[in-house]
């Protein structure tokens, strides 16, 4: 299949609009080819012009994380999803989330549901870290204390204002085990206070942090 051995050297990463109309370049409609790939399940459509191949393909798909990252971007995987990939919250989640610096967003795709909300710089660059899918796929993901800072941003309704209320919030509704939170560095949160929003929340995250 000639789409499958042209493609094949760029499938770490979703595959856009130009570049699968370069290898289509052969044909007179190179639009009206696309669709016709999309409905023959040789290439899904994960919004206009982002691409991966179909099952059909045979051919190794990025990650839903790398997908995550370049579906909207700059963004990076947070809240449940980074905190479930950590191991800190037993819940298998649905859903990947992100945090974005462009207009919360949510994309309904052939292969889940996307989630991205908006967080002004600098306090986006904060806690990320470079996560190894395979050996050529390299996805953005909140560190452990960068994602349960997010989820505490982004929980409507949620101002943490006791040590006991917090530790409700973290042990009760997230159900994260008290040995996680221990070992979480406060002070990397603390670094963060200044251009966090929600910060008389983080500031009581990190002294309930640190009476553990």
């Amino acid at each position: 299949m000639q789409l499958r051995r042209k493609i094949k050297t760029y499938t770490d990463a979703p595959l856009n609009h130009q570049m699968v109309s370069d290898v289509l370049s052969e044909y007179e409609r190179p639009n009206d080819k696309i669709s016709e790939l999309i409905k023959e399940g040789q290439l899904v459509a994960l919004r206009r012009g982002l691409y991966i191949p179909g099952d059909i393909m045979d051919l190794q798909a990025p990650g839903l994380f790398v997908i995550a990252n370049h579906l909207r971007g700059p963004s990076y995987v947070s809240l449940e999803s980074a905190l479930s990939h950590w191991g800190m919250i037993p819940e298998r989640v649905r859903e990947i989330s992100s945090i974005t610096l462009k207009a919360t967003k949510t994309y309904t795709t052939p292969i889940g549901r996307f989630s991205y909300r908006y967080v002004a710089a600098p306090y986006y660059s904060f806690g990320l870290e470079r996560l190894m899918i395979t050996s050529r796929q390299v996805a953005m993901i909140a560190s452990r204390e960068k994602a349960l800072c997010d989820k505490i941003i982004f929980t409507p309704g949620v101002h943490l204002r006791s040590k006991s209320q917090t530790l409700d919030f973290l042990i009760e509704d997230m159900r994260i085990d008290e040995h996680y939170l221990s070992n979480l560095n406060t002070s990397m949160i603390q670094s963060w206070i200044e251009d966090a929003p929600k910060k008389s929340s983080l500031q009581m995250l990190i002294k309930t942090l640190r009476s553990l």
